[in-house]
C-alpha cells in the first residue's frame, strides 16, 4: 500500500541517489499530458523539501512551457533492481534560466553537461511511495553519451539555432521563451 509523507527521508533520499533514471510529469489546465524520461547525472537533492534538475537541449521544450503556465510538476523514480519501491515527488516547481540570477548557484550543484539550458526548481510537497511489485527488473548497462556527443558538436552557436528552431514552444504552441531567457 502506498504511504505518504511530508518529506523526503534519509532513506528515500539515499534511493535517489542509487537511481540512473526518473520521470517528470507536467501539464497546463488544458495541455497535453507531458511525461519524459531523464537520465544522465542531472538531478540533486537540495534537502528534505527542495531537489532541483539540470535540463539539457532535446527535441522539445514541454517542460518549460507547461511549468512556466502551471507550476504543478510530478517526478516519479522506479527500482529497477533491489527491493521493489516507487517514489513519487509532488509539488510546484520554476524554470530556472541561464540569465537568471540564482542559475550559477544551482548550476553549482551539477557537473556541466553539454547543452544545459534550464534547471527546474522543485519545493516538494507531498512525498509518496508505493509497492513497485510489478514494476520489471532491469540491469543498467551503462548510460548513453548520444546526446552529449551530438551538443559538443553543435557548439554554443548551432545550440542556440537549435533552440530557435525547435525550443522555442510546445506542441500546443506554449511558449518557452528559451531565447530571450536564455541568451
Amino acid at each position: 500500500m502506498g504511504k505518504q509523507y511530508e518529506a523526503l527521508s534519509e532513506r528515500l533520499i539515499e534511493f535517489i541517489a542509487e537511481q540512473k533514471i526518473f520521470f517528470v510529469g507536467t501539464a497546463t489546465s488544458d495541455s497535453r499530458v507531458n511525461v519524459s524520461p531523464k537520465g544522465m547525472d542531472s538531478f540533486r537533492v537540495l534537502n528534505n523539501h527542495r531537489v532541483i534538475w539540470l535540463n539539457v537541449t532535446g527535441s522539445g521544450n514541454e517542460t518549460s512551457a507547461h511549468v512556466q503556465l502551471n507550476p504543478r510538476m510530478t517526478i516519479m523514480f522506479c527500482a529497477f533492481d533491489g527491493p521493489p519501491l516507487i517514489l513519487r515527488l509532488y509539488g510546484s516547481a520554476r524554470v530556472v534560466h541561464i540569465k537568471d540570477d540564482d542559475w550559477n548557484d544551482l548550476f553549482s550543484h551539477f557537473n556541466p553537461l553539454p547543452g544545459a539550458r534550464q534547471i527546474f526548481d522543485l519545493s516538494i510537497e507531498l512525498v509518496q511511495t508505493s509497492c513497485g511489485m510489478a514494476v520489471p527488473r532491469y540491469d543498467h548497462i551503462e548510460g548513453r553519451e548520444l546526446l552529449s556527443d551530438w551538443a559538443k558538436k553543435k557548439g554554443e552557436d548551432g545550440l542556440m539555432a537549435y533552440w530557435e528552431d525547435k525550443n522555442q514552444s510546445s506542441i500546443d504552441n506554449i511558449p518557452t521563451h528559451i531565447i530571450a531567457k536564455n541568451i
